[in-house]
């Protein structure tokens, strides 16, 4: 299996130096060379697997010969032993043929965990195969980063630095980053805004001549294909659950960076009877407009109750960006040359983006209002961006008579700001493992959002 860059421009690579490099050197992402395919028979023979049995099936072709079945199956078995829920990924009936499925299992109550976790210990395995040491530099809306963190803080020949906006996240999101004290993680809070985080790393893969000698930086932002690759698991383990392959299953995805979705839409060229995609976005709706519109066009960053969705530009999409314009990378590399302008898709490639996906955008008051009326009706409770993903869902469905699941992303215990407009009486105790959270040690550097400045701290750091 051969890696090659959605801007058609950088050498192709081995899924191990794929996952070691993230971004592409002429600023791609990766994606395969071709995507394996499951026949009926066997998206039928996945039924009444375990998550890890299945995961093995659906990651297996994708490892080439970088990894044995062996060596494969331990890495799995370690990434998702500390899951709390036995099924790793349950799902909840809410309504007639709507489900949610529950992604905030993991040790950082949020769905970034089945792809960290995942990473974390391909990183340790390669690394130490190969016997280097890396820094690991990420962004974080909120989720991403203690998940990284969790998944890399024990791993010997890494150092992670995280950066997250400051005051942008919600408490615990911050806290469960900033009070591991491991000395291997480094947090920093940038003043800016997740774009300004995310575009700092860019730019940093692109010149990293700030790094001692011998040191080289590896991602684990969604631009790493690992990540993307170890989502695609749960939605066959929902469909096949569900019905898959006797029945289409749907999924409605609450989503900024278009990774979580965009693994749904690699699962359904893979095999999986899906039909529809629901992209469910807030008050920063690019990728709304994007579907409903054609328009897209950069807005000022809004800060809301779903801050992990608080982002204006998608890395991910690029990777969809190229199987629209046929793979032409120097069509997408022509499109994407300035991101701050506006972005408007070709005919062509708009309607084959509609086949599949359907979008909804949705503020602040109505997610409240979600979270309230869910609770109301079932005692079952949302987070803001489940509840975004739910309300999408209802709205957007084109079938009542097939399956229409619903991507939970966190724990509630995660934004109690927003649960608390919904439901001011209602406590959320966080669980076991993270009681005292607010009582521990924070350790984390504000800087400006300046790269050189940033680039400093780091250099010191590894020094």
């Amino acid at each position: 299996m051969k890696y090659i860059s959605t801007r058609g421009r950088a050498p192709s690579l081995s899924f191990a130096d794929t996952v070691l490099t993230g971004l592409a050197s002429d600023g791609g992402l990766y994606v395969p060379e071709s995507l394996p395919k499951f026949s009926v028979e066997e998206i039928r023979g996945m039924a009444g697997l375990d998550y890890r049995e299945l995961a093995f099936r659906i990651i297996q072709p994708f490892v080439g010969e970088d990894l044995s079945d062996e060596e494969l199956r331990e890495i799995i078995q370690r990434s998702y032993k500390n899951f709390r829920h036995s099924a790793v990924a349950p799902l909840v009936q809410t309504d007639t043929n709507e489900w949610i499925l529950e992604l905030f299992h993991g040790p950082t109550l949020a769905f970034k965990d089945f792809a960290l976790q995942f990473l974390g210990q391909l990183f340790d395995h390669l690394l130490k195969k190969r016997g280097e040491r890396v820094v690991v530099m990420g962004a974080t809306s909120g989720d991403t980063g203690s998940a990284a963190i969790e998944g890399c803080r024990h791993c010997d020949n890494i150092d992670i630095f995280i950066l997250h906006p400051h005051n942008r996240v919600s408490e615990v999101q911050r806290r469960q980053m900033t009070t591991v004290l491991s000395d291997n993680v480094f947090n920093i809070a940038l003043e800016g805004n997740f774009d300004d985080c995310q575009n700092m790393v860019k730019a940093s893969f692109a010149d990293q001549s700030f790094l001692p000698d011998g040191r080289r930086l590896v991602a684990v932002n969604s631009i790493n294909w690992a990540r993307i690759m170890a989502q695609i698991v749960y939605y066959f383990y929902a469909a096949v659950n569900l019905g898959a392959p006797e029945k289409t299953v749907n999924f409605s995805v609450p989503t900024g960076n278009f990774g979580d979705i965009f693994a749904g839409y690699l699962a359904r060229q893979m095999g999986l009877p899906i039909d529809q995609l629901v992209i469910a976005t807030n008050a920063n709706d690019i990728l709304h407009r994007c579907i409903s519109d054609n328009d897209h066009s950069p807005k000022p960053l809004v800060h809301s109750l779903s801050p992990s969705m608080d982002i204006m530009v998608s890395s991910n999409f690029e990777r969809l960006l190229f199987d629209l314009y046929d793979r032409d990378g120097e069509a997408v590399a022509a499109l994407l040359a300035d991101r701050s302008a506006p972005m408007h898709l070709k005919e062509g490639a708009l309607k084959k983006a509609r086949e599949v996906f359907s979008s909804h955008r949705q503020d602040d008051l109505r997610t409240v209002e979600v979270i309230r009326e869910m609770f109301e009706s079932s005692e079952y409770l949302l987070d803001p961006h489940t509840a975004i993903g739910v309300e999408a869902a209802r709205r957007q469905r084109k079938s009542s008579q097939q399956p229409m699941v619903c991507l939970s992303t966190a724990h509630p215990a995660k934004f109690p700001e927003a649960v608390a407009r919904a439901l001011p009486t209602q406590k959320i105790p966080l669980p076991t493992h993270m009681q005292g959270l607010f009582e521990r040690e924070e350790r984390m550097r504000v800087l400006p959002n300046d790269l050189a400045k940033v680039h400093e701290f780091i250099a010191t750091a590894l020094a």
